[in-house]
């Protein structure tokens, strides 16, 4: 049972709904309370708190996140460890604590090698990125992300395409190529789009930002024709195109 909200509950959430996820995740905590399941409360408390941060609530989603990480340690079970301390990390990095987010980011690779969960380390790797790159590690941030994407598009780990398209988004920003960056949003609207999901939330907010910069720099008439032309590119063919 837990299996099949878990399914449910995570695609509720790429497409973006949020009430159905709350209504889900609301049920299966009392469903998991009463049957003495910590596996399915973790799993609805986390998805609470993932909520509470795509709707700005950073607060909120800190403290349901300790929440579900509480049941987990009580239940003794370190793979339930794993979603909360995952969000725990995110919100540290949206609200601008780089260096704990990196930290955090660090042990949740370390969780993750232990738990045999080598997707996830690779997300977790693609997040640390993130975190480096805000701290100005330019060459570090741009070493963590070529290998994230190249396992990626090796794996056939399709549903984290789009976020590969982030991250060379945010990377052309922070290299200055700004129409690069135009295209690179295109192309991971296009690549949301294709697989009918909207980025998490600490994504969102880095796309969103590279956008802005993006449209200030090259105005919003040359901004909407390079992102036009991203979201005509495949993702693979728009990264040998932007690295050649």
């Amino acid at each position: 049972m837990t299996t099949g909200f878990s399914a449910d509950v995570r695609a509720a959430f790429r497409r973006g709904e949020n009430e159905a996820v709350v209504r889900m995740s609301e049920a299966e905590i009392l469903r998991a309370r009463a049957a003495g399941d910590p596996a399915g409360e973790v799993e609805a408390v986390y998805s609470l708190a993932r909520v509470a941060i795509r709707r700005g609530d950073l607060a909120e989603g800190d403290r349901l996140a300790r929440t579900a990480l509480a049941v987990a340690v009580r239940a003794g079970d370190r793979a339930l460890e794993e979603r909360p301390r995952h969000v725990l990390a995110a919100v540290a990095r949206m609200a601008g604590d780089l260096e704990r987010a990196r930290e955090l980011y660090r042990s949740s690779i370390v969780l993750n090698e232990e738990l045999g969960n080598a997707e996830t380390v690779n997300s977790e790797m693609h997040n640390l990125a993130f975190c480096e790159l805000g701290l100005g590690n330019l060459g570090e941030a741009r070493r963590l992300f070529a290998t994230s994407r190249e396992r990626v598009f090796r794996e056939g780990w399709d549903s984290f395409v789009p976020y590969v398209c982030v991250a060379g988004a945010a990377l052309a920003s922070a290299e200055g190529d700004l129409r690069r960056a135009a295209l690179m949003v295109g192309v991971t609207d296009a690549a949301f789009a294709a697989l009918g999901q909207v980025p998490d939330p600490d994504d969102a907010a880095d796309l969103a930002a590279v956008g802005a910069a993006a449209e200030k720099a090259l105005g919003a008439e040359a901004f909407d024709a390079e992102r036009a032309r991203g979201r005509a590119l495949e993702p693979r063919a728009a990264f040998a195109l932007t690295e050649a």
